[in-house]
């Protein structure tokens, strides 16, 4: 019965999120992956406020949520298995049904979960961001921008005919990995950890709505201060063409990126990511916890 639980709260958790956060995520991609700009020249966004402007100048409001089909069709999957694997250590750790965990146990089961995840995130955030990056690569006549997605299967027939089949779908899993494992072990553990201090103990039972949407924003801010350059480099190899790629690999992404743009360039995007993170993370969580609870 907790699988079942699991499996539901999850996948409410994750629409929740997704519906909230899904523009500012598009805005952060756009950011990570426009190419440096020519001596002289100025990047074709200027920063956040400039990227919303000409994409919704150029594509309308609905450009926005472009690439969100692919996270929406396997959010059930993605967030059921993050939550259910999650759950499922937690009883491994539990000295008896019930029994709250310590902050430390839950860090491991979120760096246990974000290993499980890791598999389905990748390709999902393939052609996400395939379809997110579309627009600013075109500006500069890239190959990839040449070939004229439709929509995520579109994406994903492409790189399964084109892109060496099943493997081009996990083109990145390195950096997803590099970011998943981490980034969950420290969400899930800032999340305890605000839940307890809340609730003045380990029993975090009777906290009311608002701690947990502080519990939850906080927790899902607190991941990208620790991951966010891994995923920037996991975006532009994600990005980088196939026939002509610019990076050969994780470390050789950042080896270039911090030569051309220095630190600041595996920052690209940080504005939107933290803005959409905490309202997204808080109806996620709120969701998860609020479902579950009405399961019994």
């Amino acid at each position: 019965m907790d699988i079942v639980k699991d499996l539901t709260a999850g996948t409410v958790g994750g629409a929740a999120q997704l519906i909230v956060g899904h523009p500012f995520d598009t805005i952060k991609v756009k950011l990570q992956s426009q190419p440096t700009p020519l001596p002289g020249q100025p990047p074709k966004y200027a920063g956040a406020i400039d990227a919303v402007r000409k994409t919704v100048a150029s594509e309308g409001p609905r450009g926005l949520y472009k690439g969100m089909g692919a996270p929406l069709a396997t959010v059930a999957a993605f967030n059921a298995l993050l939550f259910t694997v999650r759950g499922q250590t937690e009883a491994l750790l539990r000295s008896e049904p019930g029994a709250p965990l310590t902050v430390k146990q839950q860090i491991l089961c979120g760096a246990v979960a974000g290993t499980a995840a890791s598999f389905l995130a990748c390709p999902t955030e393939l052609i996400k961001c395939r379809l997110q990056a579309h627009s600013a690569l075109a500006s500069v006549g890239s190959a990839s921008a040449a070939i004229k997605y439709t929509g995520p299967m579109d994406v994903a027939r492409h790189v399964l005919r084109s892109e060496g089949g099943v493997r081009g779908l996990f083109k990145g899993m390195c950096p997803t990995l590099a970011r998943e494992v981490p980034g969950n072990a420290v969400m899930f553990g800032v999340y305890e950890a605000l839940k307890q201090y809340f609730a003045g103990g380990m029993d975090t039972s009777g906290l009311g709505r608002g701690s947990l949407i502080v519990a939850g924003g906080l927790a899902g801010g607190s991941v990208w201060f620790a991951v966010y350059p891994t995923d920037v480099i996991k975006s532009v190899i994600q990005v980088d063409d196939y026939r002509n790629a610019k990076y050969s690999g994780s470390f050789d992404a950042l080896k270039k990126i911090l030569a051309s743009e220095g630190v600041k360039g595996l920052y690209k995007g940080f504005g939107p990511a933290i803005t959409r993170s905490i309202p997204a993370n808080a109806a996620c969580f709120l969701a998860y916890e609020m479902t579950r609870s009405s399961l019994g």
